[in-house]
């Protein structure tokens, strides 16, 4: 499932950007290479399907606002051949910050996941008699 796609990327940051940024033809053709943007997408889907499978059964049931956000923030930051703007790359910072959040449990998604499973050493024990005074078990005591 893709997080993220050519309509979002176009509505966040202007099609004659993305014609800017995949346009690698010799000599340019003038359109948005939708080769280039399925390749930065598939590499989106699988940096953020790494971090959401520690927490998540995948593919997700629902599509996810703040992953839909999160696959724009990383594939614009991949289109970028060169160097990207200091804006780009402090939305890919954070947007890896909070896929470290998700896949810690400290951000929740509303999707199916995965719970932990207990280690079964958690819990109250306890016992219902005192245990028996002898030299054995009281040592340097007597």
């Amino acid at each position: 499932m893709a997080y993220a796609d050519l309509t979002g990327l176009t509505a966040r940051i202007g099609e004659a950007t993305l014609i800017e940024l995949t346009d690698r033809a010799d000599p340019p053709l003038g359109v948005v290479d939708t080769t280039v943007i399925d390749a930065a997408l598939a590499d989106t889907d699988a940096l953020i399907d790494g971090y959401l499978a520690v927490r998540y059964a995948l593919p997700l049931s629902a599509s996810q606002a703040l992953v839909v956000t999160l696959a724009e923030s990383i594939t614009i930051y991949k289109l970028y051949t060169i160097s990207a703007p200091e804006r780009v790359v402090d939305d890919y910072r954070d947007a890896i910050k909070a896929l470290e959040k998700i896949a810690e449990g400290k951000v929740q998604l509303n999707a199916a996941g995965i719970k932990p499973a207990s280690s079964g050493g958690s819990g109250v024990q306890s016992c219902d008699r005192a245990p028996e005074m002898t030299r054995e078990n009281m040592g340097s005591y007597i």
